[in-house]
């Protein structure tokens, strides 16, 4: 069914290309901004035109931030030696939740998925070798400050058919260089996204993870 208001009616549209949300729920989404106050709908298309333009990506980890670097990758509290690979940056705040985990992450940007035409060289694959790989003599030779050795790569992939392909292809890809691979435990559901998950169950599944 049509709004009379075009101007409604394209809102309605706009809204239905978000994900999860259908007409059904995109036209009770319109008919809730149509009450809200102006000076409230100003305020929310500010936020939304300010996460295109000022939100970065860390250069390290690939989580979303504000500046080059993100506070988890500067704290110094954070174990370096430890770093969990998710999909997206939602699973990183899904994770950081829980309070038990207290290594580095690496956001991945999706996952190996062949039917959607999406390979490890879409994903930011390279980089999290190139954080696992020892620094040779020559680079130590230059002065750079040797980073703290990668102990153990936890998969924090979702437990589905490309997150499971995934998480085969990065553990072929990361055991030559003789770190530890684990993967959290199936305290998750299949088919189940890591964002929706609750705190107790997630802590469960990072203490229960398993070697591979």
């Amino acid at each position: 069914m049509q709004f009379t208001s075009e101007a409604v009616e394209s809102l309605v549209e706009h809204l239905t290309r978000l994900p999860t949300i259908g007409r059904k729920s995109a036209h009770r989404l319109a008919a809730y901004i149509l009450k809200m106050p102006r000076e409230e709908v100003v305020e929310l298309s500010k936020a939304l035109v300010a996460v295109k333009d000022k939100v970065k990506y860390c250069r390290i980890c690939y989580n979303v931030s504000d500046s080059d670097l993100c506070g988890i990758c500067t704290s110094p509290k954070r174990d370096r030696s430890l770093i969990c690979v998710v999909e997206e940056s939602n699973d990183v705040m899904a994770l950081e939740r829980t309070n038990e985990f207290r290594g580095v992450y690496h956001v991945l940007g999706g996952v190996i998925s062949p039917l959607d035409g999406i390979g490890p060289e879409d994903l930011h694959v390279r980089e999290l070798v190139a954080r696992v790989q020892p620094v040779s003599e020559e680079e130590a030779g230059e002065g750079m400050e040797e980073p703290t050795p990668v102990k153990e790569i936890i998969l924090a992939m979702n437990p589905n058919v490309e997150g499971d392909t995934t998480a085969y292809y990065l553990t072929q890809l990361i055991k030559p260089f003789g770190i530890q691979v684990s993967r959290i435990a199936r305290g998750l559901p299949i088919g189940g996204d890591l964002e929706y998950a609750d705190e107790a169950t997630l802590s469960r599944a990072l203490m229960g993870r398993v070697k591979l």
